[in-house]
């Protein structure tokens, strides 16, 4: 049996731009094409972090923000891959800085969740949203805390006043209720010095000490009336 031939998609992710070009010479409308999960060519360029085909697809008028099936953009999914340049090249042609996917996602909490400074940091100069929310309610400030990636919780942090530092998701969990619950001990602190509240409760009725061993407890306890006598 001969072996499957790849797709223009699978080119596109794998980089072969040259492969890529002369499809496109041959079939203009591919440019614009979807596969079976609605994805362009743009979209799989830029997942699989390839700057110069992307460069490329846009130079053709490619939409900067197509929507796949779960409504991922190409940028969403370079924030999520960690493609720092893809990110900028997007950015520079005014991609959405807060599309959404399906469920609510975005570029700036995928990057977050996954520890991207450099990316959060590019989005966010950009003027993204920092206290944009899932379907849960989940901001990126959740889910860098939640996962303990201490450089976005002080990126986000750095935002000053423009960040809702206890904003609460449908759970009624601030970011230092999940950051306790984890046990992100760097987190949880750095979160009480900024001002995060000890005391507000979820729909459980727990606080964020409720959540926290009883050492952390302590360490935020102290942390709290260091701030206070400042």
């Amino acid at each position: 049996m001969a072996p499957q031939q790849p797709t223009p998609y699978d080119l596109a992710y794998r980089g072969k731009t040259a492969a890529v070009k002369i499809l496109l010479s041959e079939n203009e409308k591919l440019k614009t094409a979807t596969d079976s999960n609605g994805r362009m060519l743009i979209h799989w360029a830029a997942l699989g972090g390839h700057d110069d085909l992307v460069a490329y697809l846009l130079s053709l008028g490619v939409p900067v923000d197509p929507t796949d099936d779960m409504e991922m953009t190409p940028l969403i999914l370079a924030a999520s891959a960690g493609r720092d340049k893809v990110v900028e090249i997007l950015l520079k042609e005014g991609a959405n800085l807060n599309a959404k996917t399906t469920d609510g996602h975005s570029s700036l909490q995928y990057a977050a969740s996954k520890n991207w400074k450099t990316i959060c940091a590019s989005l966010i100069e950009k003027g993204a949203d920092v206290n944009i929310c899932d379907k849960r309610g989940a901001t990126p400030l959740h889910r860098s805390a939640s996962k303990g990636n201490n450089a976005i919780v002080k990126l986000l942090l750095d935002c000053g006043k423009d960040l809702h530092i206890d904003h609460q998701d449908i759970y009624g969990n601030t970011a230092l209720h999940l950051a306790c619950e984890e046990d992100r001990q760097d987190e949880a602190k750095l979160l009480v010095s900024h001002g995060a509240d000890l005391t507000v409760t979820n729909k459980e009725r727990k606080s964020p000490l409720d959540l926290a061993s009883r050492f952390l407890g302590r360490i935020l306890k102290e942390t709290k009336e260091k701030q206070a006598s400042t």
